[in-house]
């Protein structure tokens, strides 16, 4: 990167997010580059933090970029742009969540399986990894569970 380049970066960092936000919508580029470099990991963590996948996320992050820098006038200052970015995050992974529950359907009829843990854990090689492949199901079932179910299935077992 240049020095000019760094030096108008380093001075648009150090602006208010207001005026951050007006630069941004004058399309100036270091202004874009500061708002996502500022908030892009914490963004991120959000998104993941509720789609619970990697790929999701950055999708959502990146579809939230979109809207927010296509709605830039929208952003009045009344909170931090960070909060307003990630406002749009949290609406966007939230909506990919109502989207994928009208697609995924429960089966009528499903079957339990019954899995028994061992009582005694030992040095034995094979009941370990036996035990590790059973947290696994175990994690993945729960993960597989709606929301509300997954809450109350933790708050009782956990």
């Amino acid at each position: 990167m240049s020095y000019a380049r760094r030096d108008a970066t380093e001075i648009i960092a150090a602006a208010g997010d207001l005026e951050l936000a007006q630069r941004a919508m004058a399309r100036d580029g270091a202004a874009f580059r500061v708002i996502i470099k500022t908030h892009n990991q914490r963004l991120y963590r959000i998104a993941r933090g509720v789609v619970r996948n990697d790929s999701e996320a950055e999708d959502i992050v990146q579809e939230a970029y979109v809207r927010a820098f296509a709605h830039l006038e929208s952003f009045r200052g009344d909170a931090s742009l960070g909060t307003w970015l990630s406002r749009i995050v949290i609406n966007e992974a939230l909506g990919r969540l109502r989207k994928r529950r009208r697609t995924v359907a429960m089966p009528e009829n499903p079957q339990a399986e019954i899995i028994q843990f061992p009582l005694n854990p030992s040095d034995d090689p094979e009941r370990t990894m036996a035990q590790r492949q059973i947290l696994q199901l175990v994690e993945r079932a729960t993960d597989s569970l709606p929301d509300v179910y997954r809450m109350v299935f933790v708050a009782r077992v956990i």
